[in-house]
C-alpha cells in the first residue's frame, strides 16, 4: 500500500511522518486489498474556538468505493489514532459487503445451471 502525507499549516516533521505512517499501514491486516492512502494532517484555525484544533483526514483508495474520514482533536497524535480506529470499522464492514456480493454471484451461477439428477 502506497501512503501519501501531507500538511497543513504544520510543518511536518519525520516523527510525524513516522507514526502516521505506522498507524495507517497497520489498516493493511484487516483488508489487504487497499491500494492508496492519501492522508492529510494539519491545523485547523477556527477563531471562535479557542487552542488549536489538529484535525487528520485520511481517504483511503480501495476497489469498489473509496473511504474517508475526518477527525478533530486537541491532540495531532489522538486525531491521527482516531481515524485509524474508524477506518478499521469502516474496512471491516467493506470487507463483509464484498463477500456478500461474491456469494450471491455465485449463487446465480449455481442457480443457471442445470444439473441433472440421475
Amino acid at each position: 500500500m502506497q501512503v501519501i502525507i501531507s500538511g497543513k499549516g504544520i510543518d511536518l516533521t519525520e516523527a510525524i511522518k513516522d507514526y502516521t505512517e505506522k498507524k495507517i499501514s497497520s489498516l493493511e491486516k484487516f483488508y489487504d486489498n487497499i491500494l492508496r492512502a492519501e492522508v492529510v494532517v494539519g491545523l485547523e484555525t477556527r477563531h471562535h474556538l479557542k487552542g488549536k484544533n489538529f484535525v487528520c483526514e485520511c481517504k483511503l483508495i480501495v476497489p469498489g468505493n473509496d473511504l474517508f474520514a475526518t477527525k478533530e482533536e486537541a491532540n495531532l497524535y489522538k486525531a491521527i489514532d482516531k481515524v485509524r480506529d474508524y477506518l478499521e470499522g469502516e474496512l471491516k464492514k467493506h470487507k463483509v459487503k464484498e463477500r456478500e456480493k461474491e456469494k450471491k454471484l455465485k449463487r446465480k451461477v449455481r442457480e443457471s445451471k442445470e444439473y441433472k439428477a440421475e
